[in-house]
């Protein structure tokens, strides 16, 4: 088995009897962009099948590989992967968005703290520094926290 992976695999076939899952699992992740992976096995056991979730194989054959099987093995698991790679990329896009929203509240919250004003209010302000800047809301809620953070430490001086 070599070391890495060649660049523009889609899709890759791993016999996983005989190999230690740390090696396949760095030969499969070699690449930017994991391909989508079919184990072969030859027979079914715990640590067969724990190895199996150990790689993140997208399905399954069994040996000897016969025709019959295959083709339809390898659409679903192209599917899966594909599903797997938009999910992830969701709910990176929603952490990244929670974030920003922690970021928001917690800049809300030190100005209400520092201006004894509402919550709206605070936003409001964030909202028009945004606007003013040419910046988003995240960004000035960021230098906000920032800004607190050099205070607070100055009175520890």
């Amino acid at each position: 088995m070599p070391k890495n992976l060649p660049e523009k695999f889609d899709l890759i076939f791993v016999d996983v009897t005989d190999q230690t899952a740390q090696r396949l699992t760095s030969f499969i992740n070699s690449n930017e962009k994991p391909p989508t992976t079919i184990a072969i096995i030859g027979y079914e056991n715990p640590s067969v099948l724990d190895l199996i979730f150990e790689i993140g194989a997208h399905s399954v054959l069994m040996k000897p590989v016969r025709a019959a099987g295959v083709l339809s093995s390898m659409l679903m698991a192209r599917r899966f992967h594909q599903e797997q790679l938009r999910f992830e990329k969701e709910l990176k896009k929603v952490r990244s968005k929670l974030e920003n929203v922690q970021k928001v509240n917690d800049a809300k919250f030190i100005l209400m703290r520092h201006r004894g004003i509402t919550e709206r209010e605070a936003y409001d302000l964030i909202r028009k520094q945004a606007m003013t800047k040419r910046s988003t809301t995240t960004e000035i809620a960021q230098s906000i926290i920032n800004a607190e953070s050099i205070l607070s430490n100055m009175g520890d001086v």
